[in-house]
Order: structure tokens, then sequence, then C-alpha cells
């Protein structure tokens, strides 16, 4: 990585990692469990559903997430407990149904049951464990890690910080073809799989620059998308 490239990294993480521009953005669901002082258990199964439908236009998130935390009444743990899930195949969130919402509610029923936090569990073990999903040992899990960036960073400004057993150093970039587009532009990787490979070679690359903390570089990457949409 060359130093201007580098600096540029450092500006725009520094610009771009602030609330003013994640108001509209799944991670406000997450946000709005910590403002009214739910639990932790609240907190997380707000960001394992945030994450989850965090794929497409950020108002159709939005729009979508909301519909969710209303059939939950927003009281998302009372709602995980209590068993009675709305168990159709309409669509909540483009190809998300209702039903897969009801299997993943169930799961972390049984979960919640037996335990007091997600953290504990690696990404790999949330793939499989909440979301009942086979191995794949190339999968990057982009809204996994997303949701364990939300969790973990601690910085105060838009990250959660709530998981204080895990540090910030061990995430991963949440790679889809955004970040991923963005990421190659910049010449942080020249693979062509968007994979947990490449995932592991941008982290990487961040590392040099923050060695402690190298998903900040999701905001540095953020903010290139923000600079280069013409």
């Amino acid at each position: 990585m060359t130093e201007k490239t580098a600096g540029l990294l450092r500006e725009w993480a520094e610009e771009y990692n602030d609330l003013k521009y994640f108001q509209d953005d799944p991670i406000a669901f997450p946000r709005e469990f910590v403002r009214r002082g739910a639990s932790l258990q609240d907190i997380e199964i707000a960001a394992v559903f945030a994450s989850h439908l965090a794929w497409g236009r950020r108002a159709m998130i939005c729009r979508d997430c909301e519909r969710l935390f209303d059939e939950m009444e927003w009281r998302p743990l009372d709602y995980v407990m209590a068993g009675a899930y709305r168990n159709d195949d309409t669509s909540l969130h483009r190809t998300v149904k209702w039903s897969e919402i009801a299997g993943i509610c169930g799961r972390l029923r049984e979960w919640y049951t037996w335990h007091d936090t997600l953290e504990v569990l690696s990404a790999k073990e949330i793939r499989s464990i909440v979301f009942r999903r086979k191995d794949d040992p190339k999968a990057p899990d982009k809204k996994i890690n997303l949701m364990r960036r939300w969790m973990v960073r601690n910085d105060g400004k838009v990250d959660l910080g709530l998981w204080q057993d895990t540090s910030p150093a061990d995430l991963l970039v949440p790679l889809d073809v955004h970040v991923y587009g963005q990421a190659k532009a910049l010449r942080l990787t020249r693979r062509k799989q968007k994979d947990i490979v490449t995932a592991q070679e941008i982290t990487g690359k961040f590392k040099e620059i923050w060695p402690d903390d190298p998903v900040l570089g999701d905001y540095a990457l953020f903010g290139y998308g923000v600079t280069h949409n013409d």
C-alpha cells in the first residue's frame, strides 16, 4: 500500500466514522435499543436481525427493519422467548421470508434459554447455530461480521462496543460487492473471489494502518464510496 493510499484511508476513516452518516442505517435499530436502556439480549437480537436484512437500499432496509420490530412490539427478547412467531412465506425483505425470521427466533430462544449472550460464539458458530447454515470455509459471512463490528468496536462513535471480551483486532471486514469494489479500486486486493480469503486480505491491509482496530477501515471504504459516487 502506498503512503498516499494510507493517508486517504486515514482521512476517510476519520471523516466518516461519524453517527451523522448513519442515522438512516440498519445500525440505528440496535442503537435505539441502547438508547431505551434495553437488555443486552434485546440489543443482540436487534443487531442480528438488522444486520441480516442489511442488503439493498438503506431506505428499504430500514423500512423492513421497522416492520420487523413493530411485529415484535419493540420487545425483541420477549418476542423471541414467547415462541409465537409470525411464520408464513410472505416476504419481509427481498428474499427473506417471515418463516426464515421465525426459524432464527426459535434458535435464538433455544440459545438464550441456556446462555446470556451471543458474544461467546465465533462468526462461524453464529452461522451454524443461529442461522443453521452449512459450514462453508470460503464464505465471507458479511452480515455476521457486520453485526460483530457493531457489537465490538468501542470508540464511542457509531459502533456499540457492548461485547467487551472480544478484541477489535480480531474482527474481519464485512465483505460485500460494494466493499469489494471499493477495496479493489484502492488496490487493497487483486483477488477476483469475494470470499473469506479476500476479506482477510483486505483486513490485513487495514492492519498496516490500524493494527488494533483494522475494521475502522470499513468506514474508510464507505468514505471512498461517498467521494467516488459519480
